[in-house]
Formats: structure tokens, sequence, C-alpha cells
């Protein structure tokens, strides 16, 4: 049955998919799919000059189309690629790395190397030796969600 329908469509075939995949991007997150689907109408654009030739069979036609699809995603990442560009506020939306170098009073113990902390009016998961209430702590770091701490030296 699919061997009748690809037959009876010809290069048509490959039209109809670069339709589809360029349709399904606009449901799907992320641009890759129009990448594809235009690798396909181009192989659609070259089935309609290649069809009667006897090398351009349909195993020839797939393999043609993943090396276009590999390139067209290829040159989609080139040309959409994003450039880091240097920035005033480097640390904007990474709240948590804006408060390195911050000092606070300890509520709560540092117990196995665990703790928290209360910078301004927010309750920070922390992580540094073991220390008691009322240590003075500087936040030296930020790993895995946590801020690192060590005791201020008087």
């Amino acid at each position: 049955m699919i061997e009748r329908i690809v037959g009876e469509l010809g290069p048509w075939n490959w039209m109809v998919l670069g339709f589809v995949l360029l349709g399904l991007e606009i449901f799907v997150p992320g641009v890759f799919l129009v990448w594809i689907g235009l690798a396909a109408l181009a192989i659609g654009a070259l089935s309609f000059l290649l069809w009667d030739t006897a090398f351009w069979s349909w195993q020839v036609q797939v393999l043609v189309f993943l090396a276009a699809a590999l390139v067209a995603a290829w040159l989609g990442y080139r040309f959409y690629r994003v450039e880091k560009t240097p920035t005033d506020e480097p640390l904007l939306n990474q709240r948590a790395r804006q408060l390195v170098g911050r000092t606070g009073t300890l509520e709560q113990p540092i117990r196995d190397g665990r703790g928290r902390l209360k910078l301004g009016d927010t309750w920070w998961s922390i992580v540094g030796p073991d220390c008691a209430p009322g240590t003075q702590v500087r936040v030296t770091d930020v790993k895995d969600g946590d801020l690192v701490v060590a005791p201020v030296q008087a």
C-alpha cells in the first residue's frame, strides 16, 4: 500500500513531507523542523528533475535527504547561534550568584556541612564548615543551587 502511494505521488512525496514538517514547526517548540522541512522541499525539487533517471531510487533519495537535513540543521544552527555579547549586567537573572561576597549572621547552626542563612527576606540553603549560631559568614560561591559560605575571620 505504501509503495503504491509513493509510486503514485512521485516527487510530491518530498513536497508533502516538507510542508508537513514546516507546519509542525508551528506546534513544536524549538527551531529545528524548519531546516528538515526545507531539506525535504529541496529533495522534492531535485526529484522533479531526476525522477525518471535510473539512479534516483528511493534509497538514494533517502540518503540525499538525510545528508541535506544534516547540512540544513548545521547551517540553521550557525545562522541562529547566539553570540555572547558583553553586558553591563552579567549576573542578571542569577540571583544566587549576585549574593557572592555578602555577609550574614547565622541564626541556625551549620551541621554536617549544611544549614540555612537568611539574607534580606529570603532563607537560603548553605554549605560550609560546621558553625554555631551567631557566626558571621561570607558567601564565597554557589554550587548546585546552594550558597557556599565560610566564616568571617575577625
